[in-house]
């Protein structure tokens, strides 16, 4: 049995910390939100996750040092905005070597760092690795079938996350590509933005699996430039991440594209969804990358006209469509 705390007591933060508990760990839950605790505390499930219970053994504490401190595991389950903050509040109680995973998606503005980098910089004596991919914290709660990846700078701490973790319902894979993972993570948020965009203007499957299918090529473009590898953008944390997150309801990221499709703001849309929409931070971000990596990315760049250029979403689809003509893939050979 080993000793995890949950940092961040969100959807997805509550729905591994049940997984956890039921493969024998000792679960602790933090939160900054003192309304979030006594929530749980006093019902022990979240409003977000209704019907998944939390075991009535489960600690609940809005004190850093009682949650990091002795601890096999910290699982950061905050939102990338709050990232930054929340490491630098736990920073003088992590013990070196203690092992992070973040679980959070998402780009830093200004600083153009992923999640890991910000945790690291903020924790620079902490073991920092990542896990991600196609995972609602609907389902996982519901202990429905989820695989995902582990990326870690060791194997060893990668295999160790993922011993932590796996079970029936829950497979787990290893990767080395800390960065392509969470690139992957972090812009298909941006692309589940402009598929529910799509969905709003009341487009078909034809356009949603356009987007997805030429979403992954621009992913991969950056994130390759970055210094990501190619298969991680065409496994679990790249293609299949793009593929839940632009097709499925629980996702945030595209229940708020529809809304802005039919007409509303990103504000107006982000306060109706009532949950971090991660891809409204990492749209600003993914297109500084594209400007420092010389990329092109007509999609991302077409949602962050919407969002903060005031464009129609029905004239950033004409433009999309209206581009000049090009080969789909440039480096095939004629006969």
């Amino acid at each position: 049995m080993a000793e995890i705390s949950i940092i961040g007591g969100g959807s997805w933060g509550i729905a591994l910390a049940v997984l956890l508990r039921k493969n024998g760990h000792k679960i602790t839950v933090w939160s900054a939100l003192e309304a979030e605790i006594q929530m749980l505390e006093e019902e022990h499930e979240h409003r977000m996750l209704p019907g998944v219970k939390l075991p009535e053994d489960t600690v609940f504490t809005m004190d850093e040092r009682e949650a990091a401190q002795g601890k096999d595991l910290l699982v950061m389950a905050v939102a990338s905005s709050y990232t930054r903050k929340t490491a630098g509040r736990f920073a003088p109680y992590v013990a070196d070597a203690q092992k992070i995973v973040n679980v959070a998606k998402g780009i830093e503005t200004g600083t153009l760092m992923t999640l890991s980098e910000i945790i690291a910089q903020e924790i620079p004596q902490a073991d920092v690795a990542v896990m991600s991919g196609p995972s609602h914290a609907e389902e996982v709660g519901r202990g429905l079938p989820t695989t995902i990846v582990v990326g870690a700078a060791s194997k060893s701490t990668a295999e160790f996350i993922q011993n932590l973790f796996m079970n029936e319902v829950f497979r787990v894979y290893v990767s080395p590509d800390i960065l392509g993972m969470e690139l992957g993570g972090a812009l298909k948020n941006v692309v589940a933005l402009a598929a529910g965009i799509a969905d709003g203007l009341g487009y078909g499957d034809n356009t949603k699996a356009a987007l997805i299918t030429r979403g992954i090529t621009e992913i991969a473009r950056l994130g390759t430039a970055m210094g990501g590898k190619f298969e991680t953008f065409c496994g679990l944390t790249g293609i299949g991440d793009l593929i839940v997150t632009c097709a499925s309801m629980h996702s945030r990221n595209r229940r708020a594209g529809i809304l802005i499709g039919q007409g509303k703001t990103y504000e107006e849309a982000m306060s109706q969804v009532q949950m971090v929409v991660e891809g409204v931070h990492s749209a600003k971000a993914a297109m500084e990358l594209a400007r420092k990596y010389q990329v092109q990315l007509p999609i991302i760049e077409q949602v962050n006209e919407v969002l903060f250029a005031g464009k129609s979403a029905d004239q950033a689809v004409k433009e999309l469509m209206l581009r000049d003509k090009k080969l789909e893939v440039s480096d095939l050979p004629w006969r």
